[in-house]
C-alpha cells in the first residue's frame, strides 16, 4: 500500500510495556479520534482511521486477547493494515450506534447497503462534487445476509488530486444518501479542524 506506513511488529509494545504507557496512549488517541469522529443523523457515525488509531486497535486487541506470540499479533496487523488509507484516500469505520433491541430491529433491516451510501461532498453549488464510499472488500464478502445489515462497516473514499486540493480549501460535507435514512441529508459540514486532520491522510502522512 502506498502513502501510509504499514504497521509492523515493532509498532506493537509487549503487554508489560503497554500497561505502563496505556493511560497516556489512550489519552492521545481519544483526543485524535475526537477530530476524526463525525456523526450524521441519529444513529450513524464515521470514525476516520489512520496509523495511530489502527495501532491502538491492535494494541487493545492484543491486550484483551492476551496475545503474546508474533504470529498472533501479525495476524491482527494484516487485518488492520488493510484498513489504512493510501495517499488520496480516507478510510473510515462506519458505526450504527444502536443501543437497544428496539433500535436493532428498526434499523438493521432498513439500512441494508448503507456502506455504499455515504458521500463526501466537496465544494458548493455548481462546483460541488460527491465522492461515494466504497466498502472494504473482505468485510463486505462476509455480509451474506441480504435482508439485514451489520452494525459496523469499513469503508473508504478515493479522491482525485483535484478533489484533494478542493477538500483542503473547503467547504466539505459528510452526507448519507440511503433512502431509509432521511436525516443523512443535507449532511454535516466538516470543520476546518476536521478537514485539516483528514488532510494528513490524503497527503499520505
Amino acid at each position: 500500500m502506498s502513502g501510509e506506513r504499514l504497521l509492523t511488529l515493532d509498532d506493537i509494545a509487549d503487554q508489560r510495556a503497554y500497561e505502563r504507557q496505556r493511560h497516556e496512549f489512550r489519552r492521545q488517541v481519544i483526543a485524535v479520534k475526537k477530530l476524526r469522529r463525525v456523526s450524521v443523523g441519529p444513529v450513524i457515525t464515521l470514525t476516520f482511521e489512520n496509523h495511530l488509531t489502527m495501532r491502538f486497535q491492535v494494541q487493545e486487541m492484543a491486550r484483551a486477547e492476551k496475545m503474546v506470540s508474533d504470529q498472533q499479533i501479525q495476524h491482527e496487523l494484516d487485518v488492520y493494515n488493510r484498513l489504512l488509507p493510501a495517499r488520496g484516500e480516507l478510510s473510515a469505520t462506519l458505526f450504527l450506534e444502536l443501543t437497544s433491541e428496539e433500535q436493532l430491529r428498526h434499523w438493521l433491516p432498513r439500512l441494508v447497503g448503507i456502506e455504499g451510501a455515504v458521500e463526501i461532498r466537496i465544494g458548493e453549488g455548481d462546483t460541488e462534487v460527491a465522492v461515494r464510499s466504497m466498502p472494504e472488500a473482505d468485510h463486505q464478502a462476509q455480509l451474506t445476509r441480504a435482508s439485514v445489515t451489520a452494525a459496523v462497516h469499513y469503508v473508504r473514499f478515493r479522491l482525485t488530486d483535484d478533489q484533494v486540493g478542493a477538500f483542503g480549501v473547503g467547504p466539505a460535507r459528510l452526507a448519507v444518501t440511503h433512502p431509509e435514512y432521511p436525516d443523512g441529508l443535507p449532511g454535516v459540514t466538516l470543520t476546518d479542524e476536521v478537514r485539516g486532520e483528514l488532510g494528513t491522510d490524503l497527503a499520505g502522512g
